[in-house]
């Protein structure tokens, strides 16, 4: 189980809206199971999904462990950009998703790791063996997986702090200005649409940064390198969609797909993180998918 604890900054409505604002991974309905079972204290005593959060108020909620699942290792091709005893880096292909889920019980990153790296299995938590972060099903690029317990952990702590650096490029409608910035947005659950993200206020979302810079406009679009400081759900495409740039080939934040892409225009392009073994310096790139060079070429 694992137990996290928030201090009310500014004044909030229910508990259990304010916890599905802080915790947009999981859905609200979710969050108020785990209130009826007694798993969240306001101030350190038991509360109810109604009750009116102050600001002050210390919510403390502690989230069960999912239930167990029967993942089943599959034959499924990975192109592997590295690999040493505690460690894989994979280059993701778009469409495919990382952990199985609804919707997704085979064909999963997790499935192929488990056929070619069988040991991995009970590596870190349920249902997600080996694995320290994730990309969207139709964001293609470098993801990494931990081989054993020891560096899962080392992995997590500098995703936690921060310390890992990850850049994608992006493609985005319309001619993005100033040609470099930061994008300091918080973003919680979308409010009616629960499968969606958004920029919402500080209280109701929870910090998000994303630095960007300019690399070349391509017709009516422009080529961004981004650098989330943060890593929230959906986090890229969210920020230049509030800015008035959705990733080209979004149709959750953006426009329908014009160019016939198949995929958003997302790429997790270059990944730098310290080595659990000695803590030496690893920076890994993965080119762009033949699909995306074809059509900046096109755009050119």
């Amino acid at each position: 189980m694992e137990e996290r604890r928030f201090l009310v900054q500014q004044p909030a409505s229910r508990l259990d809206r304010y916890l599905a604002a802080q915790l947009p991974d999981h859905s609200r309905s979710e969050v108020q199971r785990w209130i009826k079972e007694g798993l969240a204290r306001v101030n350190e005593r038991p509360a109810k999904a109604s009750l009116s959060l102050e600001p002050g108020d210390m919510v403390t909620l502690t989230i069960p462990e999912p239930p167990p699942t029967e993942l089943q290792p599959e034959a499924i091709p990975l192109t592997i950009l590295y690999e040493d005893a505690d460690v894989i880096a994979i280059d993701k292909p778009a469409g495919m998703v990382v952990h199985p889920a609804a919707g997704h019980a085979s064909g999963t990153l997790v499935n192929a790791l488990l056929y070619h790296f069988p040991d991995i299995e009970g590596v870190g938590e349920g249902g997600r063996p080996g694995i320290v972060h994730r990309l969207d099903k139709d964001t293609s690029g470098i993801i990494l997986v931990a081989k054993n317990p020891r560096a899962h952990r080392y992995l997590q702590a500098q995703f936690k702090a921060r310390t890992v650096e990850k850049t994608y490029l992006a493609l985005v409608h319309g001619h993005v200005s100033p040609k470099e910035g930061l994008i300091d947005a918080p973003i919680g659950r979308h409010p009616r649409h629960r499968q969606r993200m958004a920029v919402t206020s500080a209280d109701k979302g929870r910090e998000a940064q994303t630095e960007y810079k300019v690399l070349a406009f391509y017709g009516p679009t422009t080529l961004v390198a981004a650098h989330p400081l943060t890593g929230r759900t959906h986090q890229i495409r969210v920020h230049f969609a509030s800015i008035g740039h959705p990733v080209v080939g979004d149709p959750l934040y953006g426009r329908k797909d014009a160019y016939g892409l198949g995929r958003h225009f997302l790429h997790a392009y270059r990944l730098r993180f310290r080595r659990p073994s000695d803590e030496a310096i690893v920076e890994l790139e993965s080119p762009l998918p033949p699909e995306l060079e074809a059509l900046l070429k096109r755009l050119a």
